[in-house]
């Protein structure tokens, strides 16, 4: 499955940042992870660090899948609004769920202290804004539950959003303290080079080909032939992972962005603020640490990457008619225009957990806008997992809930 289109900002950006040897002899270790992503490099760190001898084997380039096409957005905010998700699985897990987003931001920020990235971190607010006086009284619903539960927010009415933001034809909307942006792609390969030196080994355009299951290890043949005896497996294969499990458990979608010079002096705050709005697919924005205005958006299901890549200048052109909405008088001229694949569950929330068909084994699925931060989340619940332990958010995030 291709996950992204031919030409995703980061790649270009960064270029190859390191480059790993295809295995070629048989290994052993402790933990297997599938898929070199931020997810896989997320957990492969929790792995070292819990003392566990790892291999990390994907079958592209390492970061060459969907990681090469995210916008990186690190948000405790779910797709599936605090109010609703209270709803649809009760308050407890609800509440869980949006603290554990926000906890990876933090956590984001130590590891990228640890690692010394140079993924420029950045915290910033949220502005999640009304583009419809009809969503005024949802969103302000859902204010109500942020501001009950703990999160720091404040309502800001057209009039605030204009002075403070600039942003014409608004309705109000949530302004959140905790919110934060990141070059994923540089950021995972720092994870990595920063592990490596730790004992991970690393087997880039290694594909998993069969897995034979035994009493406390699993035994993986790859396409080159050779063999990897591994006491578990953490499949961290994102939306692959449809390939993999036949169950309908995730709705694939194609999410489109462009990137371009800013003129900042007709952006106020925008540095220090993500924003996105009530439409469906919702309009999103952000600065990328070398100065660069990122704009997504136009999400639509997902058939075929063909299908996809082919209307890239159609849905460029959307996208910037709703730019034109909040910013009529900006003319925004695109550098970059690329697609991504990710996926939507149900109620929000990501798949991490074990499956009843794969021993010895474990997933962790970040799905929705939030895959990143979920993905953190994962690294405390595979660890528990290796311990034979649950997390307080297992039940939540499990297959078949």
């Amino acid at each position: 499955m291709d996950l992204k289109s031919n030409e995703p900002f980061w790649l270009l950006k960064n270029g190859l940042l390191a480059s790993y040897p295809s295995l070629k002899s048989n290994e052993e270790c402790d933990v297997l992870i599938v898929g070199g992503g931020i997810t896989g490099s997320l957990i492969a760190h929790q792995m070292i660090e819990d003392g566990y001898s790892t291999i990390l084997i994907d079958k592209r380039e390492l970061c060459n899948g969907s990681t090469s096409a995210t916008t990186s957005m690190l948000q405790y905010e779910i797709d599936v609004p605090l109010y609703e998700l209270i709803e649809k699985i009760g308050e407890k897990g609800a509440i869980l769920s949006y603290k554990a987003c926000s906890d990876a931001i933090d956590r984001i920020e130590k590891l990228s202290k640890l690692t010394k990235s140079n993924a420029g971190f950045k915290r910033k607010k949220s502005l999640y804004f009304a583009s419809k006086k009809k969503d005024l009284q949802w969103l302000k619903k859902e204010y109500q539950a942020r501001k009950q539960n703990g999160f720091e927010v404040q309502w800001l009415e057209a009039e605030q959003v204009l002075e403070q933001f600039e942003y014409d034809n608004t309705y109000g909307g949530i302004l959140s303290k905790q919110g934060a942006s990141i070059d994923a792609f540089q950021f995972a390969h720092e994870l990595c080079i920063h592990n490596v030196k730790k004992g991970l080994k690393i087997f880039d355009k290694t594909e998993m080909v069969k897995v034979k299951e035994h009493k406390g290890f699993n035994l993986v043949t790859v396409d080159s032939g050779f063999e990897i005896k591994a006491k578990k497996i953490i499949y961290c294969i994102g939306y692959e992972s449809k390939n993999l499990l036949k169950e309908n458990f995730v709705n694939l979608k194609s999410t489109y962005a462009v990137v371009s010079e800013i003129d900042k002096d007709k952006f106020k705050n925008i540095s220090s603020t993500l924003v996105w709005n009530t439409d469906d697919p919702y309009l999103y924005m952000r600065t990328t640490d070398d100065g660069r205005l990122l704009i997504g958006g136009g999400d639509e299901d997902f058939y075929d990457a063909e299908k996809r890549d082919a209307i890239l200048h159609k849905k460029e052109k959307e996208i910037l008619k709703n730019l034109k909405k909040i910013k009529p008088d900006y003319h925004f001229y695109p550098d970059f225009v690329w697609a991504g694949t990710f996926g939507e569950t149900k109620d929000g929330l990501p798949y991490i957990s074990e499956h009843e068909k794969f021993k010895n084994s474990y997933f962790v699925l970040g799905f929705g806008g939030n895959g990143i931060t979920f993905s953190v989340t994962g690294m405390k619940m595979a660890s528990l997992f290796m311990k034979g332990k649950k997390h307080p958010l297992s039940r939540y995030f499990k297959f078949g809930r």
